[in-house]
């Protein structure tokens, strides 16, 4: 937008500064509106490669967290499974009793090697 702006207005003022005075537009004034239209449209280049790139970033991540979400829901299954037919293959299915831990009698130190 602002490197069409810029070079609208150069043609502009150089299409005026000719029809009116018999002189020219200073070379000071275009180098000024080409360089800016020159900056504009890289800086909108980048923009638009840069959107491309966030949006094939977030597509392949998304394919990504679906196929490891997939993995993980068929590798849980087989898992799940083998481990139940596992249990009551051994006629082990019962669920396994909850055992304290001892308390502690002592509180625990570092030592170093002079500390013996």
């Amino acid at each position: 937008m602002i490197a069409a702006v810029a070079i609208t207005t150069c043609g502009t003022t150089n299409t005026v500064v000719a029809l009116l005075r018999a002189g020219e537009v200073p070379a000071v004034v275009n180098m000024f509106v080409i360089a800016a239209a020159a900056v504009a449209t890289l800086v909108a280049v980048i923009a638009h490669l840069y959107d491309r790139q966030q949006g094939r970033l977030t597509a392949l991540t998304e394919f990504l967290i679906a196929r490891l979400n997939e993995v993980d829901s068929n590798v849980s299954d087989r898992n799940a499974g083998f481990v139940e037919g596992y249990l009551l293959r051994q006629g082990q299915q019962q669920d396994a009793a909850v055992v304290q831990f001892p308390p502690r009698m002592h509180s625990r130190r570092l030592m170093s090697g002079s500390d013996d």
